[in-house]
């Protein structure tokens, strides 16, 4: 059907009206003229009235509707994707209040997606600056302890297998960190296969301990292992990478403590699940970075993260590798009385 112009419609109910009017003027008169009673005047009246509305209504319904209808169909291949087929069917009778709904859906989603985009582009560009960072430190060390050596310092038996040892020492940081953050990485990607054993969880955890008894000796930390059971309970989860939990929350808790603090590892039975938690009585972190405690670098204090020599990734692979599992991790604490990070396993 031809288009029609808002103006064009104007004047077409223009004419049509003033048709009817001397349509109506002319038979009244012959009506009249033929002494035919004015109720029949009346009536051929209204049905030109009619006549003369149902077409305007016509025009103006198809009008608007091909309009309404272009629209709606845009915003539903935008909705569903080009690939969709019999849009058309899709059309209710209220098809105004239907466009709205749909417009109003579509501009929320499109204020989300802006909204995401921009998160994410301020989370690359922290997560870079992260990164940069973590590997400056190491690298300026390196490099500068290699020009003392290089100026002669190879020879002083003083300070030569001293700086070697540093050097060393910063290469296993930055190594730490690339590991660390190819870890987490797979996590996300899952390139990472799980390889889900069953094992004693209170077992893998003294391990760890043992592990790394140098350095919770240096500060004379206590540790403690609490089982809130009667009898020994299995998980079933991969066991390498539980190892890795532990042992970076454990390394926590220790850099985290008072000199002579506890470390406390307790297990209890939560139906289907074992619930484990990590506690110390250290410096404890303030509520208000309690939410990012687990984001990719975030440190609470960062000049003394930066002399633990840790990669600042070790929560954040904690939370990866906890719900990689299916499970869920969380943590509580308070300022100057300690904190305890907890996480559940399934049992085996």
């Amino acid at each position: 059907m031809k288009e029609f112009s808002p103006n064009k419609i104007s004047l077409f109910y223009t004419l049509t009206t003033l048709a009817s009017v001397l349509a109506c003027v002319f038979l009244s008169d012959l009506i009249f003229n033929l002494q035919i009673r004015w109720s029949i005047v009346l009536i051929v009246s209204a049905i030109f009235g009619l006549i003369s509305f149902f077409v305007l209504r016509l025009f103006l319904y198809k009008f608007i509707y091909d309009r309404i209808r272009l629209i709606y169909k845009t915003i539903r291949k935008r909705k569903e994707g080009k690939n969709k087929k019999n849009l058309s069917k899709v059309y209710s009778r209220d098809l105004i209040h239907q466009v709205e709904s749909d417009v109003n859906d579509w501009v929320n989603e499109q204020e989300k997606e802006m909204a995401q985009i921009v998160e994410m582009s301020n989370y690359r560009k922290e997560f870079v600056g992260n990164v940069a960072h973590e590997l400056k430190t190491p690298i300026f060390n390196i490099q500068g302890y290699t020009l003392t050596l290089l100026e002669g310092g190879l020879q002083d038996e003083s300070i030569n297998e001293k700086y070697l040892k540093k050097i060393e020492k910063n290469i296993n940081r930055m190594i730490n960190i690339v590991s660390d953050l190819d870890t987490i990485t797979k996590l996300e990607s899952g390139q990472l296969v799980l390889n889900n054993k069953t094992f004693d969880p209170v077992i893998l955890c003294n391990e760890c301990f043992e592990s790394l008894e140098e350095m919770i000796k240096s500060k004379e930390i206590k540790i403690e292992l609490i089982q809130h059971y009667d009898k020994a309970l299995m998980v079933k989860a991969d066991r390498e990478h539980i190892s890795q939990v532990f042992s970076n929350l454990i390394i926590n808790a220790v850099n985290y403590n008072n000199q002579g603090g506890i470390v406390k590892a307790e297990f209890f039975e939560m139906g289907k699940d074992i619930l484990i938690e990590i506690t110390d009585n250290g410096v404890g972190i303030p509520s208000e970075d309690l939410p990012r405690v687990f984001e990719r670098f975030y440190r609470v204090d960062k000049s003394r993260s930066l002399n633990s020599g840790g990669s600042g990734l070790g929560l954040a692979i904690v939370k990866h590798i906890v719900e990689a599992h299916g499970q869920r991790v969380n943590v509580r604490s308070s300022v100057g009385i300690g904190t305890t990070v907890a996480f559940t396993l399934r049992k085996g």
